[in-house]
């Protein structure tokens, strides 16, 4: 966008309220622009009105909102005056969207080159053959191998990874103006990350406005221009994205920046960065102010106005009484190591808790072929050891899971739990060991009854765990939710009333209710913003440490690998290519695939020209 441009969208004083069980002041006076050929992220955690905001400027907050702005222009359209016949010709077609959990927004009952083709008919885009083609070059460049076959699979016979590449292309498939693409890349491995952000960022180079949503740090220092971070409904801070990154003023930001998982924090606790939430001031004064350090009494009393830095030149503003004011000790520098259970991982490996021997698996692909997703895949995981499990969308991580689950039946191989057969049983010889073996789903909706509030979906878990009913449970289900980063305030709460990060938290506590031995996690903390993935991170290093907790851990991020892994093993289609020590794997990878996932990994510091920052 050159300087005498006009944006092509502008946002000033935008408020959503929320009237159902109370009244909720989700996003409160935000103001930002984009313009043609720009990229704003926003950034923030779980519940700061980061995805609120992108839905307001689609039309889509819901019957129970309330919109209010003084200007809320797109390309000379207020939108505040659309109606829903207005906005159906603008969705899609001029302002796309990309949201956080493909498998809720895909419709499965329709294939998803049914689902990218729809946009193209609907607005008239191509018609017949044309449009087959272009569905299947939209497929392709969103980074879906063998795109003629895929288009043709509904989204449950695809994994998370592409099912989220599916969306991403539907939503390009109307070449709109401006993309909103909310967590766009939550579910991808490093190496598709690095294509679908090429993708966007050749969006943006030949014009495409990009409001991008995403807790990733590493994913905006790549492709923002400016970045604006919420808390509590509001932009605290807002200006260029490297002076955002490399200099943030508020201590929101600051402290967002400390607790972000690298391949550098190998053995040190996160959540201390970012302190766990408390009850929020009231609307006159800053809304961090009860988790900051440097809050003083102007803080909760009255919230400053934003203005310019100091040479008011560059933009960058900040909602603070103390800009740059450093961290206290507790939250910059007093990191506690991670202590490892008693006794060493390779010790627990010999008596192992799991035991996953030349396990193999094939499904029948559409044709009636068979399609081999596992190929003798064999490991161990002892009592108190950490596994990551790493490779990207389709390797076969997630079927390997659920064969070790005892929820897929292997074709070849054996799985022993507990030193005990695990795989070839009855469902009822095997019904008594499942509390002690759980996991944590990449999908938490998809997991959950959307008809059962917070309280009742935790409270059964914990009845299953002998939790006697009454006060007892009501204080465990409490303090299962106190554990994730969650209020009991929340129990009321309905999954489709929660954002992602919040209901990922909610799975996390089920789980934690029946005191497993071993937990699955597949991609846990892949939905939540880096403060609650630290303190994630951090209670489960936590059960490692006082109840010897085991966890068989997947994830396409290795900064989080890296550092809750005692060992780890790589999975390139269907085999296991590498394994070891994480710090041997990711110091000196030996397969070349393994250097490939390494070389792709984004870096928050990086800058959008491949230059490191001190961020």
């Amino acid at each position: 966008m050159t300087a005498t441009a006009p944006p092509l969208l502008t946002v000033d004083g935008l408020d959503v309220t929320f009237r159902r069980r109370g009244e909720v002041r989700a996003v409160r006076d935000v103001s930002f622009t984009v313009g043609r050929g720009e990229c704003l992220a926003v950034v923030g955690e779980s519940g700061s009105g980061k995805s609120v905001t992108a839905r307001t400027l689609l039309g889509l907050t819901g019957a129970h909102a309330t919109v209010t702005a003084r200007r809320l222009d797109f390309d000379g359209i207020d939108l505040t005056t659309l109606s829903e016949r207005a906005w159906r010709a603008v969705r899609g077609r001029r302002i796309g969207l990309v949201l956080q959990d493909a498998l809720v927004s895909l419709d499965p009952l329709r294939t998803v080159g049914a689902e990218v083709r729809e946009t193209l008919l609907t607005h008239s885009l191509a018609r017949g053959a044309e449009a087959d083609e272009r569905t299947l070059a939209l497929l392709s460049d969103a980074g879906i191998p063998d795109p003629a076959r895929r288009a043709g699979e509904y989204p449950h016979q695809l994994s998370g990874g592409l099912r989220q590449r599916a969306l991403i292309a539907s939503a390009l498939s109307g070449a709109p103006e401006l993309l909103v693409a909310d967590e766009p890349t939550t579910a991808l491995d490093v190496t598709v990350q690095a294509q679908v952000l090429d993708l966007l960022g050749g969006l943006v180079g030949t014009g495409t406005a990009l409001l991008l949503i995403s807790h990733d740090l590493a994913v905006v220092a790549r492709l923002a221009d400016r970045v604006a971070v919420m808390y509590g409904g509001l932009v605290v801070e807002q200006g260029p994205a490297r002076d955002v990154l490399k200099d943030p003023r508020h201590p929101y930001t600051r402290a967002l920046l400390a607790a972000v998982p690298t391949t550098g924090s190998k053995g040190t606790a996160l959540s201390v960065a970012l302190p766990r939430r408390r009850e929020a001031t009231g609307p006159a004064g800053c809304p961090y102010a009860a988790r900051c350090a440097a809050a003083d009494a102007r803080c909760r009393a009255a919230l400053p106005t934003a203005a310019p830095d100091e040479e008011g030149q560059d933009g960058h503003r900040t909602l603070c009484w103390h800009p740059g004011a450093p961290l206290p000790p507790r939250a910059s520098a007093a990191v506690r190591p991670v202590s490892a259970p008693a006794g060493k991982p390779e010790a627990a490996a010999d008596r192992p808790l799991l035991e996953v021997a030349g396990v193999s698996k094939g499904f029948r692909a559409a044709g009636g072929a068979s399609h081999p997703a596992v190929r003798e895949v064999s490991f161990r995981i002892g009592a108190g050891e950490t596994l990551g499990l790493v490779g990207e969308s389709g390797s076969g991580k997630t079927t390997t899971a659920r064969i070790a689950l005892g929820l897929l039946e292997p074709d070849e191989g054996t799985v022993r739990f507990e030193g005990e057969p695990w795989s070839g049983l009855p469902e009822r010889e095997r019904r008594d060991r499942r509390l002690r073996i759980q996991v944590v789903h990449q999908d938490p909706f998809g997991s959950f009854d959307p008809r059962h509030s917070v309280e009742r979906i935790v409270a059964e878990a914990a009845a299953r765990a002998g939790v006697r009913r009454g006060r007892d449970r009501s204080a465990r289900v409490a303090e299962l939710l106190g554990q994730v980063g969650l209020s009991a305030r929340l129990g009321d709460r309905r999954p489709p009333e929660l954002s992602g990060g919040q209901r990922q938290r909610v799975a996390m506590a089920r789980v934690l209710a029946t005191r497993p031995r071993l937990i699955v996690c597949d991609e846990p903390v892949s939905a939540l913003d880096v403060s609650v993935q630290a303190q994630v991170l951090d209670l489960l290093a936590d059960l490692k440490r006082e109840l010897g907790l085991a966890l068989l851990f997947i994830s396409h991020d290795l900064g989080v690998i890296h550092h809750v892994s005692d060992r780890m093993i790589v999975m390139k289609d269907g085999r296991l290519v590498e394994t070891g020590d994480v710090g041997q794997v990711f110091d000196r990878p030996a397969h070349p695939y393994t250097r490939e996932l390494l070389a792709a990994l984004p870096r928050p510091g990086r800058s959008q020209e491949g230059q490191e920052s001190p961020a």
